[in-house]
C-alpha cells in the first residue's frame, strides 16, 4: 500500500517511533528541530531510498521530521516484519549494507556542495537535483534558507547567487 503525500505534508515527526519507508516517487526533506526551536535541513531523500537510515538494523525514535518537498509516493515497511526478516534471512543484511552504501555515496556527492568555491555551489546542487527533477529548479523546491543549509552559505549569499543566475 502506497502512501500519497502532497507537498508540505509530514510523514513522521522527530522523536516518534514507527515504521521504515521506501520512497517510490518524489522528494522528501529531513528536518531536525534544534533545542532553540530552529530547524536544520540536513538531508534530502530521493526515489529508491529506504529510510530512516539509522533504524535499518535496530528500532530508534525518528531522528528528525520527514516532509514531502514534492508530491510523493511512499511505501511503508513494517518494522516488525523488517526486523523479523533480518533475523530469518542473513542475506537481508546485504540489502541494508547496499542501502547504507548508496546513502553514503549520495552524502559524498553532496559534500561537494559545501567544499566547492561558493560561486559553484548552487550550480552543483542544481545538477544533482536535475538527476531526479529535471523540470523543477532548486529555488522552486527549497527555500533560500534550506538551499543555504545544504550548500553551506547564508540565505543572503544564496539570494545574491540566485539573482546572478537569473541575469
Amino acid at each position: 500500500m502506497l502512501l500519497i503525500l502532497h507537498r508540505g505534508e509530514v510523514l513522521f515527526r522527530q522523536g516518534e517511533m514507527g515504521d521504515l519507508y521506501r520512497l517510490k516517487n518524489g522528494l522528501m526533506k529531513v528536518v531536525r528541530v534544534q533545542p532553540n526551536g530552529s530547524s536544520l535541513l540536513f538531508n534530502l531523500l530521493v526515489p529508491g531510498e529506504l529510510f530512516p537510515h539509522h533504524s535499518l538494523l535496530s528500532p530508534q525514535p525518528y531522528f528528525a521530521t520527514a516532509i514531502a518537498v514534492t508530491n510523493s509516493e511512499v511505501e511503508p515497511v513494517s518494522i516488525q516484519s523488517w526486523y523479523t526478516s533480518l533475523e530469518k534471512d542473513p542475506l537481508k543484511y546485504r540489502e541494508v549494507a547496499l542501502a547504507l552504501q548508496h546513502t553514503l555515496r549520495i552524502v559524498q556527492q553532496r559534500m561537494n556542495f559545501v567544499t566547492a568555491p561558493s560561486h559553484e555551489r548552487i550550480s552543483l546542487l542544481r545538477e544533482w537535483l536535475a538527476q531526479y527533477f529535471r523540470d523543477q529548479p532548486v529555488e522552486e523546491l527549497l527555500t533560500q534558507e534550506e538551499i543555504g543549509q545544504l550548500v553551506g552559505m547564508s540565505r543572503e549569499t544564496v539570494n545574491r547567487q540566485l539573482k546572478k543566475y537569473s541575469e
